[in-house]
């Protein structure tokens, strides 16, 4: 007996659903785990843990924090760059903090929970905070002394041209004492929570300050990279640490640089990306060579 057109395209459908499924579903993915726990792929496979005297310590793949209990770095340690997953390097919460150039005035709410800080002033703080911890200029263009965005609201009489009104250095809140004292011949107010003065009409003003136009911290000290869960810093940033770390563990700073540069990977296939320091394998090998004071 002949099966109706319709029924036999049907099962012909449900056939191909079927086959496909065993193979792409079971077949291919079990290939691919079979082939990554062949020797020399292993351990790649399995995320590249790194394990001390029988301990996971992390993976050579993910970044992770150097600090202590209250969140600040510990000194004998190479700092990793900043991190926005979740809390940090938290592999679960992979994301940038996407906030871009445009991000130059911080949210400065009557509740403090529900202030935000821009792009700009995240880094001039961390730009400040890693100078002090390495004992070099961490001054860069259009921040304050005080490590936030060196920006104003500039009110004038007609909008957007006329005589200066109202100056506001818009990430200062009060009481904090305005980074510059006057702008065009008139007083520099600290904000005010709660107030927007963008939304009130002030124009974004920048001011670029006397920081060097090469700042001594690089920029992966102060940005976090777009998954959150580097492992690599630059060998500038590494450089730019080593001295404090000899000096935390009494060892001798040419020493130390011998150690990031054994720790120190080439671009991809020799031409994609930069050379990156791995941070957790580079803090181990001195553990190993160099005890902590």
């Amino acid at each position: 007996m002949r099966l109706p057109t319709w029924i036999a395209q049907h099962l012909a459908a449900l056939r191909a659903v079927l086959v496909f499924t065993v193979l792409l579903g079971l077949v291919y993915p079990l290939a691919l785990v079979a082939l990554g726990q062949l020797p020399g792929l292993n351990h790649k496979a399995d995320g590249s843990l790194i394990t001390v005297g029988g301990d996971t310590v992390g993976s050579a793949l993910i970044g992770q924090s150097f600090t202590d209990a209250d969140g600040n770095p510990v000194a004998r340690y190479f700092q990793s760059r900043p991190s926005a997953a979740g809390d940090g390097y938290d592999p679960t919460s992979t994301s940038a903090s996407n906030l871009g150039p445009e991000s130059v005035v911080d949210t400065i709410a009557t509740d403090p929970e529900e202030s935000s800080e821009s792009l700009l002033t995240q880094v001039c703080g961390r730009s400040k905070s890693v100078g002090e911890l390495n004992g070099v200029d961490g001054r860069r263009p259009y921040c304050t002394d005080d490590g936030v965005g060196a920006v104003l609201a500039v009110f004038r009489a007609d909008g957007l041209t006329g005589p200066v009104t109202r100056v506001v250095s818009v990430n200062q809140a009060a009481p904090a004492t305005p980074f510059v004292t006057e702008y065009e011949g008139v007083a520099v107010e600290p904000a005010q929570p709660g107030e927007d003065y963008v939304a009130a009409g002030g124009v974004v003003t920048p001011i670029r300050g006397d920081a060097p136009a090469e700042p001594a911290v690089p920029a992966d000290a102060v940005t976090a990279s777009g998954s959150g869960l580097d492992p690599q810093i630059s060998p500038a940033y590494a450089e730019l640490q080593v001295n404090r770390v000899a000096r935390e563990r009494g060892a001798d700073p040419a020493a130390v640089r011998k150690l990031v540069k054994e720790h120190t990977d080439g671009r991809g296939l020799g031409f994609m990306g930069a050379p990156g320091v791995n941070v957790l394998e580079l803090n181990i090998a001195l553990d190993k060579q160099f005890a902590a004071r």
